[in-house]
């Protein structure tokens, strides 16, 4: 495995690196956060990005605790100028039972704020703008290719057009290409088996949703298999998505492209919102979640974003997170390189703010998958206020960390969860899953316009009596 500081042999050392403050590898939500407060502040500052924006994404449910930061950052303006959904709360169900569970984020024990839904192909190349316009160099269609030297003050990468660069700190940023933890071999996938996941995914036009401010509560619904989002961002179009276990999928004889829509036609509730929907027949894959990088700041590097952690989308917690915690690196690496901070104190406390503030998550992400957590959720009610203060968790009121009325609370909440599997303190549910629901035609246009029932027949299992 690759030490903290390492260095190449290739052709770019030989020659002299363009030099700034801070390299930045990876532009999205987290890249250019880091970027916009990082040059506001005079920092000489290098983003290089993989992608040309704009480009498509999913994680397009944003939590309200980010309307702040975007206010901070005077970007709110910005923001709400693109196409985007009203978000004022979600939307939670059996995939089979029409009777859901639905909240505003107000009903949570803290105020919540005005959110949205927003395609990311928008969202990111905003953000990206806006980092060039506070001064930053941006360098798209120009990932790192290389780490070369890796140390306290002196980093040297070599991107992909072979060209060298050097700054005294690097700020990882790559998303699930996770450049140095890839490079330093801290790169873990949790061995759970509920925490490892796929998805399947794929937007939509015609389907039908809530109404009124309820337009744009995000759907998810629930299977013993796994789980479907349905999320509108914008008037006409909707994300829909399927998250499920892959030793699940390996049973069943359904090509991956196809695997969405399998699931849909085996989800009454899904199905009927999805009955006027027009889109292609097949769906795009996200795989290899979740995982940490840890520790997520060394010598020479902090990770932010999905670089250091990928949770599970089930809360929508990605962006938020990702933006959060680099606008945090970054105003440490300010003080760092300004002198008032040391290097080994920066990193202890990103590191102090990154734990305190994913870990409610990771908890509850836990626990979403146990039925007793979902009974007692959908249920609406709890003592001493406990169902409030797992709405605000979900709303992302977690940083720096949660306050102690939300983490006693969550801790109860979890012991009730525990206690509901051997006595019920609410009503039982029945459980539903997808391979016991009789498949029936789900129609959509595919690229040729013409409309196709498609994946009706009983599912194929395989390797399975």
């Amino acid at each position: 495995m690759p030490t903290a500081a390492t260095t190449s042999t290739s052709d770019s050392a030989t020659t002299a690196p363009e030099r700034f403050d801070v390299l930045i590898a990876g532009g999205g939500p987290a890249g250019s956060t880091a970027a916009i407060t990082l040059a506001r502040a005079g920092l000489r500052v290098c983003v290089l990005e993989k992608d040309h924006h704009p480009r498509f994404h999913i994680g397009e449910s944003i939590l309200p605790r980010n309307t702040p930061l975007l206010r901070e950052l005077n970007l709110e303006a910005h923001v709400r100028a693109l196409p985007h959904m009203s978000k004022y709360g979600a939307e939670f169900g059996f995939a089979n039972d029409p009777a859901t569970r639905r909240f505003t984020f107000n009903d949570g024990l803290l105020p919540g704020f005005p959110v949205f839904n927003i395609e990311r192909a928008h969202l990111d190349k905003l953000l990206l703008d806006q980092a060039r316009v506070a001064g930053a160099t941006v360098h798209e269609g120009n990932p790192v290719r290389s780490i070369d030297h890796l140390a306290e003050g002196d980093v040297r990468v070599t991107a992909a057009d072979g060209r060298s660069y050097a700054a005294k700190l690097l700020i990882d940023a790559s998303g699930h290409g996770t450049i140095v933890g890839r490079h330093l071999g801290t790169r873990k996938a949790f061995d759970e088996p509920e925490l490892q996941k796929v998805a399947y995914f794929q937007h939509f036009e015609g389907v039908r949703h809530l109404a009124g401010i309820e337009h744009g509560h995000p759907g998810i619904f629930m299977s013993d298999e796994g789980w479907f989002w349905l999320i509108a961002v914008s008037p006409t179009k909707t994300s829909v998505g399927f998250v499920t276990r892959p030793s699940f999928v390996r049973q069943l004889d359904v090509p991956p492209t196809k695997l969405l829509q399998w699931a849909i036609a085996r989800a009454p509730v899904v199905r009927e919102r999805m009955a006027n929907a027009t889109g292609p027949a097949d769906n795009q894959v996200l795989a290899d979640f979740s995982y940490k990088c840890r520790p997520c700041a060394g010598p020479g590097y902090m990770l932010v974003g999905d670089a250091g952690a990928f949770l599970d989308p089930i809360f929508s917690t990605g962006v938020t997170l990702a933006m959060m915690a680099s606008h945090h690196a970054a105003g440490l690496t300010i003080r760092q390189l300004a002198g008032q901070l040391s290097p080994a104190a920066a990193r202890a406390d990103y590191t102090s703010f990154v734990e305190r503030s994913t870990s409610p998550f990771w908890s509850l992400i836990r626990t979403y998958y146990k039925h007793e957590f979902r009974e007692l959720f959908m249920e609406g009610s709890g003592p001493m206020s406990v169902h409030k203060a797992v709405i605000s968790l979900l709303a992302g009121q977690v940083f720096p960390k949660p306050v102690w009325t939300l983490r006693w609370r969550h801790t109860l909440f979890n012991a009730f969860v525990r206690l509901q599997k051997h006595v019920p303190l609410v009503r039982r549910r029945a459980r539903f899953s997808l391979l016991t629901e009789t498949p029936a035609p789900l129609s959509l246009t595919g690229t040729s316009g013409d409309r196709q029932a498609v994946i009706v027949s009983a599912p194929t299992l395989v390797g399975v009596s």
